[in-house]
């Protein structure tokens, strides 16, 4: 499915949202910083994990300290354009291996 621009900012922002609401909810260590595009999450340990929008390739791109990716939204999700993992189950699964906690999405 190839989305707009339009289309790609609104799932964009709905999965930003969802995933800075989930932090607000939760009583962790977690803390986050949202601009403009940007998404950084800082675990305990000082370390991030960073999520963007790149908007030209219709994209959300991943980095944690282990490796970067780059999800395209397929099928109503955010697929890894070379694992084939999807992105909530991916961010959930590096928030505990990077910054030891768990947090539900």
């Amino acid at each position: 499915m190839t989305i707009d621009s339009s289309q790609f900012h609104q799932l964009a922002d709905d999965l930003m949202t969802r995933i800075t609401d989930a932090i607000d909810e939760a009583e962790l260590d977690l803390d986050y910083d949202q601009a403009g595009s940007v998404l950084e999450l800082e675990c305990c340990d000082g370390s991030k994990i960073v999520i963007n929008k790149q908007e030209p390739l219709r994209q959300i791109w991943l980095a944690t300290k282990f490796g970067g990716h780059h999800y395209d939204y397929r099928d109503g999700v955010w697929i890894d354009d070379r694992s084939g993992d999807e992105f909530i189950a991916f961010l959930s699964a590096a928030i505990t291996r990077q910054g030891g906690e768990t947090l539900s999405l």
